[in-house]
């Protein structure tokens, strides 16, 4: 069974260009069931939930696919129907709503995406499968028509969404790249009008577009996107009683659909010289015949026949011999689809309609794949025939979509890469609104940006009518310069204005509150410190070496301290200190750690009759200075090699400098990172191996917990920093700082410090000795 979440359903009348699709995947059924060689012995069943216009509603949709008998209960298996896929949903924010719940149950969403770059996230959403070409295709095929007319002076309207700013980000470099400036860039909620006036939104962006002199504006979001500014165009023209004459340009998500037909037509006709992309089609054979043959009062399940054809031809399908109550005429199934206008209903496949054939076709050979498979494994068995229908499961569809390739019955070949359905490249269609409101979109070119570039494009400018009869030549072309490096164009695209620095400073929030975690936790040191050193005579101070204990406190206190050649303005003094500084003091901390963790287990082996650990108890220190000693000259190499300077990063974060430390060598900074590294996991072991110590000398479970904190800090610390930039890179690492150090503090000594303040009852002689026997 194939689970289909296909068209919105816009108050009470179903929108007549997303019908086409439900007949585009019925169709693509019903021949996969005809063919005796793709599926034999297997008939391919699907379900179609419509969606309305609250995209809230799409978890309940899913789950009722994933349930049966019309209740909701997931994972519950009350028939014996199975659901191997579902498409849908046709915008990015749906199919992301429904790709959260499938992908759980492992079952494979074909559906689009559109700009959305968390879909595109394989590792999150494994099981999605994007039908929809790729926005960057679309984009590289945008510039190549904008170049051949040599338009480089534009306005973009696009949805406001979770990824408009990535889209525009995205975009904005693909038209840098080709010396096309962008005048204004407004971004717009789908919030339709209603009583025929406007609301705020749509005032400002007839301001914004009309304000500006770019003459040429690209559209993108979703469907109702459209639908605002066609309304807003419209209502401003019968207003002014004067066309914008402006050249849109829309991209693929554009179709008749978006226009409900309980609107009128008429208003299209701001669209009239409009330039668009879809994706590119063939006749598919019999599919015209198959819509011939719909007859609404033979609707063979489908429950959405009847109330479209109502619609459409303004009509009531009623019983043979029935007079409809209000007058209505009679449909008499005769009616003929060759009469709508294309704005109502096309008799060949759109864009969408196309890439829902195929999907379904891809589901199909899929099967076809799993089928061939298992009946090989029958035939070995013994066998006849295999169980495909019995034995198939959702997971298992994974592996053979992957591997789809096939051609159409249009001679299209239809395969998948690891972004998605490949597409052969997009069709360049011309609107044109006649005088008695029909609408024509005339094929006049088409674009592949993956082909050679001398193949890749062709067009028939003389077959374009354009909204003032001429095509139009932007001002100020031979003017449009991208800003130095320093600088950001306005809001406007006219002015170039400075960019922001861009480093982690003490006024930021971010940065008082780290200012205020290192100095708590150094006073913190310093207290403890004073707490031992005061009490440098009592039995679990010496216990647990003295002088050890006083070099780790004072190196916590340092790193504590180190955390503040992060913050601020970098220097070149400060960029060469902060990580030489930063290496070394962690370093004789984690040695001091390891001393001590050698010294509670020399301390017990001295207690062993005829041991001779006794003679080593004492000679930690050396430890201590030789692991330092070992960064130290790690550090001396990477000043003498290539030592960290400042550094002015331009492209790292869009609108801002970067002021930053580059660390010269970075073979060198993972080289005292890897050392560290090596320290930790020498004491971690040691401590591990020494935890089951009696109870006196059971300082070496608080060092394996300490140690173990502070592998789990810098282990989590590398994937975060490579994965940020500017201010927050740095944040990255003084957090991993403090962490970490503080990890150590208050795992060895603040079991310490509660007996010595909170317990000094315990801290005797007695009570440590007693513990042994």
């Amino acid at each position: 069974m194939i689970g289909c979440q296909i068209g919105k359903k816009c108050l009470r009348t179903p929108v007549p260009k997303n019908y086409q699709h439900i007949l585009a995947l019925a169709f693509a059924i019903q021949e996969v069931n005809r063919d005796p060689y793709l599926l034999p012995n297997i008939t391919l069943g699907f379900r179609i939930y419509e969606e309305n216009q609250y995209a809230s509603m799409s978890p309940d949709v899913s789950l009722s696919l994933l349930s049966s008998r019309g209740k909701v209960f997931p994972n519950y298996k009350c028939d014996t129907l199975n659901l191997l896929s579902v498409l849908g949903g046709l915008n990015s924010r749906t199919s992301y709503q429904m790709a959260t719940i499938f992908g759980n149950f492992k079952i494979s969403q074909l559906g689009y995406r559109f700009s959305d770059p968390v879909l595109r996230d394989k590792t999150q959403f494994p099981t999605f499968y994007q039908i929809d070409p790729q926005y960057d295709l679309q984009n590289a095929a945008i510039v190549q028509l904008l170049l051949y007319f040599q338009w480089n002076w534009i306005g973009i309207v696009v949805q406001k969404s979770e990824s408009s700013d990535h889209f525009i980000w995205i975009f904005d470099a693909t038209l840098a790249l080709n010396d096309i400036c962008i005048q204004f860039v407004k971004q717009i909620l789908p919030r339709i009008s209603i009583f025929n006036e406007l609301n705020s939104e749509q005032i400002d962006l007839l301001w914004t577009i009309l304000s500006n002199d770019a003459q040429v504006v690209i559209v993108a979001g979703d469907s109702n996107t459209l639908q605002s500014l066609i309304l807003s165009l419209y209502f401003y023209e019968e207003a002014k009683h004067t066309a914008f004459g402006k050249v849109w340009i829309l991209t693929t998500q554009w179709e008749f659909s978006a226009i409900g037909y309980h609107y009128e037509w008429g208003k299209l006709k701001s669209l009239h010289g409009a330039l668009s992309l879809t994706v590119h089609t063939k006749p598919v054979p019999g599919f015209k015949d198959y819509l011939w043959a719909l007859n609404p009062h033979e609707p063979h399940g489908d429950v959405f026949l009847p109330e479209w054809w109502e619609v459409v031809f303004d009509c009531q399908v009623l019983k043979a011999g029935l007079a409809s109550p209000d007058g209505r005429r009679v449909c008499t199934g005769e009616e003929n689809l060759d009469t709508l206008p294309a704005s109502v209903f096309d008799g060949k496949m759109t864009g969408f309609s196309y890439s829902i054939y195929n999907a379904a076709y891809s589901v199909a050979h899929a099967l076809h794949a799993a089928y061939m498979v298992e009946s090989q494994l029958a035939l070995k068995r013994g066998r006849k025939k295999p169980h495909l229908h019995l034995s198939m499961k959702s997971w298992q569809m994974h592996v053979f979509l992957r591997k789809v390739l096939f051609n159409n019955t249009a001679g299209d070949e239809v395969s998948f890469s690891e972004t998605g359905m490949k597409y052969a490249g997009f069709d360049i269609l011309n609107w044109v609104v006649f005088a008695n409101m029909t609408i024509l979109r005339e094929k006049v070119g088409w674009a592949n940006p993956e082909a050679p570039s001398a193949e890749g494009f062709s067009i028939n400018p003389d077959a374009i009518v354009w909204a003032n009869q001429l095509m139009p030549v932007l001002p100020d072309a031979a003017q449009c310069t991208p800003c130095p490096e320093d600088q950001q164009p306005n809001k406007n695209h006219v002015l170039c204005i400075p960019k922001t620095m861009n480093f982690l400073s003490y006024e930021d929030t971010l940065g008082s509150i780290l200012v205020s975690l290192a100095l708590f936790f150094s006073l913190t040191t310093i207290l403890m410190l004073a707490a031992f050193i005061k009490h440098c005579n009592t039995p679990i101070v010496k216990a647990n070496n003295r002088n050890i204990t006083y070099i780790l406190l004072v190196s916590l206190l340092l790193c504590f301290l180190c955390s503040f050649l992060f913050i601020g303005q970098p220097r070149n003094l400060t960029c060469l200190l902060r990580q030489i500084a930063f290496g070394i003091i962690f370093s004789t901390a984690i040695s001091s750690v390891l001393a001590k963790t050698l010294t509670v287990v020399l301390a017990f082996m001295a207690t062993k009759p005829g041991n001779r650990a006794r003679k080593l108890l004492g000679k930690q220190m050396i430890l201590v200075l030789a692991c330092p000693l070992v960064q130290t000259a790690l550090c001396a190499s990477w000043l003498a090699i290539s030592p960290p300077f400042t550094n002015l990063d331009f492209h790292s974060v869009k609108g801002e400098i970067v002021l930053e430390c580059n660390e010269g060598s970075t073979a060198m900074f993972y080289a005292v990172l890897s050392y560290m590294g090596f320290l930790s996991l020498i004491s971690f072991i040691v401590a591990f191996l020494a935890r089951k110590l009696p109870d006196s000398f059971n300082e070496a479970k608080f060092i394996t917990f300490s140690m173990l904190v502070f592998c789990s800090v810098w282990v989590s610390f590398l994937p975060s920093y490579l994965s940020t930039k500017g201010k927050s890179m740095v944040a990255v690492e003084i957090f991993s700082i403090l962490a970490s150090a503080a990890g150590l503090l208050s795992c060895i000594f603040l079991p310490k410090c509660y007996v010595i303040v909170l317990r000094p009852d315990l801290n005797n002689r007695s009570h440590l000795m007693g513990k042994i026997k």
